[in-house]
């Protein structure tokens, strides 16, 4: 028993396969969980944001276009692989990039667009509570001065524990959390459009514009698939513990898509009509005095589930890509390591919400390109069969071993993927190609990826016999149906 306890704890918190035993999340709980991840405060920040740009109309247009094409090509770069193999995510894509291309990507790209998310959670948090404390106390204290950090630290701390008890806690309290943020959406709405009427509304001029309309609204595109891109790098993982392909897909795509629509468009509406972008500036106006505070500290509470769920899968990237380093830490431990990179940008709250949008635009960017590769190796070139005892094996006999333990072809395609999509669009300085206008960046970055990865991985493995391209394992079909 003791052998069995030890194996389920590796499988849950390390990464060996899960058995269809472990696999515990039926549709309905995966649903929940991405409900409540879609529904957390930076929905309703990404709605206010988006009309900065336009309004309320193309502000739907925009979302809907957006997070439809980002979604899709976030669940092909992710879901499919994790649930099929019953593998924590980062622990499969050694198939794509190789051991030590796995650890590159992890301590580059993912690590700091994680620490990046969780510590903007904390800071809404921070802001939420600040508010709370201003207008049920009559406080005056500054929403980006150090009490927002002393409440963001707060938060973190919270994730920690919910998150060192791992995804079952995670999923029991989701399951209370999405179900109170619905009708929290649902009333916000009602009650906004109580005091306001729709004509307004869809006559409502953008908060910040440029001058270009066409321009206003494929930025306004481009940010909703880089807002749709972002669930990359925890999705995967947290599918795999579903309970087959259909109770990961569809609730991985329609639950965040349903949760990110909804409170999109409620930010959208109060950021038009109120003259706030900031969820926390207007839900004490909206809602009341008591309301708005009640609603408030859901809301800001349901940040720290998301905090959790989203931090999960990128602790145990750190685990599995960390080799030696990190593998005597117990799990409690792993989670403070992580987290105490947020802590510290949280000690700036001002800086990091002021970046919100160029912090979503350039994590997206390279999230496409490696998206586009994930595609290209796991459903064109290995057509779903990925040698599942292949990718625990090490040394010289590694078939996963590429080069020196990465898959230079993935590399090139990251970083040619990703130069392109700077070029098209600087989201630093605004500047762009006229492409962008009519095909976005992100979409000809997948394209590009797809296809500079096809010729090069031939070029380099496929054609040399290298890889384990075309290889089947009976194991790999563990998931079920």
């Amino acid at each position: 028993m003791r052998v069995e306890a030890a194996v389920a704890e590796e499988a849950t918190f390390g990464s060996l396969p899960l058995t269809k035993g472990e696999r515990t999340w039926k549709a309905a709980d995966f649903s929940w969980v991405t409900l409540s991840l879609a529904i957390a405060t930076w929905a309703f920040l990404t709605g206010g944001s988006t009309v900065l740009l336009v309004g309320f109309g193309d502000g739907i247009a925009a979302m809907l276009l957006g997070n439809t094409l980002g979604l899709a090509i976030m669940v092909l770069g992710s879901v499919l692989l994790s649930q099929r193999l019953g593998v924590e995510q980062y622990r499969a894509l050694k198939s794509v990039f190789g051991a030590v291309g796995v650890a590159i990507v992890v301590f580059t790209v993912v690590l700091v667009t994680e620490m990046g998310w969780s510590s903007l959670l904390g800071i809404m948090f921070g802001r939420a509570f600040t508010e709370i404390s201003n207008q049920a106390f009559g406080t005056g204290f500054d929403v980006e001065g150090p009490v927002v950090t002393v409440f963001a630290l707060a938060a973190i701390l919270a994730g920690w524990f919910l998150l060192s008890r791992g995804p079952v806690a995670i999923s029991r309290l989701n399951r209370f959390v999405a179900p109170g943020l619905l009708v929290i959406v649902a009333l916000m709405m009602v009650l906004l459009m109580s005091q306001h009427s729709w004509a307004d509304l869809f006559a409502a001029e953008p908060l910040a514009p440029f001058a270009d309309e066409t321009l206003n609204f494929a930025m306004a595109v481009e940010f909703n698939l880089g807002a749709g891109l972002s669930w990359w790098p925890v999705m995967g993982t947290l599918a795999r513990l579903t309970r087959g392909p259909r109770a990961a897909l569809w609730p991985a795509y329609g639950g965040i898509f349903i949760g990110t629509a909804v409170a999109q468009v409620v930010g959208m509406a109060a950021a038009l009509m109120l003259g706030a972008a900031d969820p926390t500036a207007w839900m004490v106006p909206l809602g009341g005095p008591v309301l708005g505070i009640l609603t408030l500290l859901f809301v800001g509470f349901a940040n720290v589930t998301s905090m959790a769920s989203i931090a999960y899968s990128t602790v145990l990237a750190i685990k599995q890509s960390s080799g030696r380093v990190l593998a005597g830490l117990r799990w409690p431990a792993l989670c403070a390591v992580f987290l105490f990179f947020p802590a510290v940008l949280a000690l700036f709250p001002a800086f990091m919400y002021g970046q919100f949008m160029t912090f979503v635009v350039i994590s997206g960017a390279f999230i496409a390109a490696i998206c586009g590769v994930i595609i290209a190796d796991y459903l064109i070139l290995r057509r779903q069969n990925v040698p599942l005892r292949a990718l625990y094996a090490s040394g010289a006999d590694d078939p996963l071993r590429f080069t020196g333990g990465v898959n230079l072809a993935a590399m090139l395609s990251i970083v040619v993927a990703s130069v392109f999509y700077l070029w098209v669009y600087n989201p630093i300085t605004l500047e762009t190609l006229p492409i962008f206008r009519f095909a976005t960046a992100t979409v000809p970055t997948v394209v590009i990826a797809i296809a500079v990865y096809l010729v090069a991985n031939w070029l380099l493995y496929v054609r040399r016999g290298r890889g384990a391209y075309g290889r089947t394992d009976p194991f790999a079909a563990a998931g079920g149906k």
